[in-house]
């Protein structure tokens, strides 16, 4: 597509695009919110740079593309806003959420579309996120390995990320395909993930387990991943239909601040061509 109201600078060839010209806490033209989801759909993750946004302001934004969700593992940190997950790591921080790589609540029945993190504080140096095209992983397997996944599903449970820190609202349990359809792009891809895929249903606990690991890796090579290094004000909005990602937690003990906004989705199916 050629952009002619935002700027749009690919950072990594499978995913990831810088986008400049747009202010995110102003309301957005017709014209500029549809390349701004031109190149979401065509880089999977995109970043702004230099932003300031209120949490309203953050919500209008994300509102723009869906309803928003709010999360189950959210403390309402954030007065008169439950959609807002606040994201904060510091010198008494014993972990942080995401440092594993995942899609976001795939054991929802119908997990979110994308997120939109901005953060207003970031350690002097570390703290990058890491995300990588399902699309990709899934190009990457023989016609014959494409075939044998799509007749796949696979469970998915939120019980092995929080493990009842929350209480039974997070312990949904679903079972999706292990390959998708994207709903906008029509393209494959893979969706398991290491933090909430428990078994492949179809298969032995064996060819299960030894599937998954296989999958994961393919899922984690650093030819199919952009890596972004975060700035003050900076936004990083990504889609959880086609993207994993991780967080480095390398800043320890220095602060790193800021809100999460998630926007809902529809369940994952596979559509054969």
């Amino acid at each position: 597509m050629t952009y002619t109201k935002i700027a749009v600078n690919k950072i990594a060839p499978h995913l990831g695009a810088e986008i400049g010209g747009v202010d995110l806490s102003r309301p957005l033209a017709d014209d500029v919110m549809l390349e701004i989801r031109a190149a979401l759909a065509e880089n999977l993750v995109i970043f702004f740079r230099d932003q300031s946004m209120t949490p309203a302001e953050q919500k209008d934004f994300g509102r723009q593309f869906g309803e928003l969700f709010t999360h189950p593992a959210a403390p309402q940190l954030v007065p008169g806003h439950p959609e807002i997950l606040t994201v904060h790591a510091d010198a008494n921080s014993k972990r942080i959420d995401g440092e594993n790589w995942h899609s976001d609540i795939s054991c929802d029945i119908a997990p979110p579309m994308g997120s939109i993190l901005y953060l207003t504080e970031v350690p002097p140096i570390g703290g990058d996120t890491l995300f990588a095209s399902m699309y990709a992983a899934y190009d990457s397997f023989s016609p014959e390995m494409q075939r044998f996944l799509c007749g796949l599903t696979a469970m998915h449970d939120g019980e092995r990320q929080h493990g009842g820190r929350f209480g039974s609202k997070t312990n949904a349990a679903s079972e999706h395909p292990v390959v998708v359809t994207h709903p906008v792009t029509g393209r494959k891809a893979l969706f398991v993930n290491p933090i909430f895929t428990t078994h492949i249903v179809q298969l032995k606990a064996e060819e299960s387990n030894a599937l998954l690991q296989f999958l994961y890796l393919q899922t984690q090579r650093p030819q199919i991943q952009c890596r972004f290094q975060w700035r003050a004000k900076s936004v990083a909005f990504w889609d959880n239909r086609c993207v994993q990602h991780m967080a480095l937690w390398d800043y320890f003990p220095h602060r790193r601040h800021g809100h999460r906004i998630t926007i809902r989705g529809e369940r994952p199916v596979y559509l054969a061509a």
